[in-house]
């Protein structure tokens, strides 16, 4: 009994208790006389509204982006009343939100990867849009916007998407190796992050055919069909995303499908006569005053500068692949994309280099 008692009044003083509701809305003010006493609570008769936007806010890897979150009273209240603010991120896998931002007065505290890229907006009466610059791979996803005042409590969501391109990654070991926490680093090794659920199905909208499964940022196994066939699911079956649903994040074993965003930099070729050994090509673009690039990195310059090279050239895991931008003769299929020749354990090749702008 003692310690259900003490949860309560936890709970209550935590401010995340709500009476019960009988049609009336309550403020709770504080007394600002400085003598540690609180008023009473009291009906002002006004409802609190929070409004986010319904469409999503698309950015991209490096930006700046503002969502938009507003709140109001009905009827109007007048002046700015001190409220507090507070900012999460809702996981892919609906556990616990991730805090992100809490402003009380003119009090702010980020959390996590957030701090340092993110602050209140106010320009406005009754605004509490949220800022983030530099823009990270994962800050894509799903917003709560939430406003507390006194016993009121509203809020509303807002969804972040970045543009970017998402591809299918086996590592040189061959395929259905990675467990959902390898998958997770090989994404990171490349430039990228493990894809979400839109992100591959707005990938599949754009043509995306992949008959391997791969792991998902939710901890699901998908792979998207344009072209139903035998393999891949049947004939029968509509194309689409199909799911095995949740997967035991260590002892299952699949691909994993990455999501990479716009570049900071650029991506260049560089070959020689002779070509190069891997080793001789790390070293080529590390004399350039660049390093080798990523798998993510040339499939978001194939996507988003039109990076079209009929050359192969090493990467950074020590695949040997080349973007075609526009298909054309004896270089490859008649579709656009990044074409791979796998992981050669010898060969000559040049390199792709990826430098910072």
């Amino acid at each position: 009994l003692p310690l259900l008692l003490k949860a309560t009044l936890l709970r209550l003083a935590s401010g995340s208790y709500r009476p019960f509701y009988n049609g009336f809305y309550y403020n709770h003010i504080m007394n600002d006389n400085g003598n540690g006493q609180d008023k009473v609570d009291y009906f002002n008769g006004a409802k609190l509204v929070v409004e986010t936007s319904k469409d999503p806010v698309y950015s991209y890897n490096g930006a700046n982006v503002t969502l938009p979150c507003h709140y109001r009273y009905e009827p109007d209240m007048g002046p700015k009343r001190k409220i507090r603010i507070k900012w999460s991120k809702l996981r892919d896998d609906y556990t616990k939100e991730q805090d992100v931002m809490v402003v009380i007065g003119k009090t702010c505290v980020a959390f996590g990867d957030f701090k340092g890229r993110a602050h209140i907006r106010q320009a406005s009466r009754h605004e509490a849009s949220l800022v983030i610059s530099d823009v990270h791979l994962k800050d894509d996803g799903k917003y709560r916007c939430e406003v507390i005042d006194g016993l009121e409590d509203e809020s509303d969501v807002v969804d972040l998407r970045l543009q970017g391109i998402v591809f299918p990654y086996q590592p040189p070991r061959g395929q259905y190796r990675l467990n959902f926490h390898e998958a997770e680093q090989v994404c990171q090794d490349q430039g990228a992050v493990l894809a979400n659920f839109n992100q591959l199905f707005q990938a599949w909208s754009e043509g995306l055919d992949w008959c391997n499964a791969g792991w998902l940022a939710d901890g699901t196994v998908q792979y998207p069909i344009r072209l139903p066939r035998k393999p891949c699911g049947g004939v029968h079956l509509a194309p689409g995303i199909r799911s095995y649903g949740p997967r035991h994040r260590h002892l299952h074993r699949f691909d994993a499908f990455c999501f990479s965003s716009a570049l900071k930099g650029e991506v260049f070729y560089l070959d020689r006569l002779a070509g190069m050994t891997l080793e001789e090509a790390k070293q080529s673009c590390q004399d350039a005053g660049a390093e080798i690039a990523r798998v993510g990195q040339l499939y978001s310059a194939w996507k988003f500068l039109g990076l079209d090279r009929c050359n192969a050239g090493w990467l950074a895991d020590g695949s040997v692949r080349y973007p075609i931008a526009t298909p054309r003769a004896n270089c490859g299929p008649a579709e656009p994309g990044v074409r791979s020749f796998g992981f050669p354990s010898k060969g000559r090749f040049g390199v792709f280099c990826y430098k910072e702008r």
